[in-house]
């Protein structure tokens, strides 16, 4: 009877243990309150996709930015996991993109750049129920993001659906930027023409 009653609590331990980590792995999506979007706390322990040093869309000749941001970009995971399996972007996919000042001088550095602070946050989000199936929001910047936000709108999307339509490699989104998952989309037939 011992010996049961210990077999099944271990059972039960294992079974909870498990239950716990799965439970996260599927609440990874965004939270949303309405329409308002929460800044994820925890989005630096996503899948981290990539980072731009510099990128603008600025007209090409134009004067270089003397002190270029980082773009760093982040995937909450289980859409991470669906994108590795399928080549497509799940309903719920959060994308952060985190921008950071750079700074040439510090420490040891002799050269090169580095990140130093905060700029700026932004989120795109897959979400079948707003027209076009992407949502656009801007937490903004230093001295601290906002923690809620509502989706961009009218002219404030409108370029962000413009750019994001005609110039992305998958979807609605840059693979084309996140090397080590261009190579999926095209094994998995998923890239748009000309990529």
């Amino acid at each position: 009877m011992k010996k049961t009653a210990i077999a099944l609590a271990l059972a039960y331990a294992a079974a909870f243990s498990f239950a716990v980590p799965a439970q996260q792995r599927a609440d990874d999506g965004p939270q949303l309150t309405g329409n308002m979007l929460m800044r994820p706390a925890n989005y630096r322990e996503w899948v981290f996709l990539s980072s731009g040093l510099g990128m603008t869309y600025a007209a090409p000749g134009a004067a270089a930015n003397p002190a270029p941001q980082f773009g760093n970009v982040y995937v909450n995971p289980s859409s991470y996991r669906a994108f590795m399996q399928s080549g497509r972007w799940p309903d719920r996919t959060i994308f952060i993109l985190e921008q950071r000042a750079s700074a040439t001088e510090g420490s040891i550095v002799k050269g090169g750049r580095f990140q130093t602070a905060l700029a700026g946050m932004e989120a795109e989000i897959k979400d079948s129920r707003v027209p076009g199936g992407w949502a656009f929001y801007i937490f903004g910047g230093p001295p601290q993001p906002r923690d809620a936000v509502t989706p961009l709108s009218g002219d404030a999307v409108a370029g962000c659906i413009e750019c994001h339509t005609n110039n992305t490699a998958v979807e609605r989104t840059f693979v084309q930027f996140y090397p080590t998952l261009l190579d999926v989309a095209r094994a998995k037939g998923t890239l748009k023409p000309g990529f």
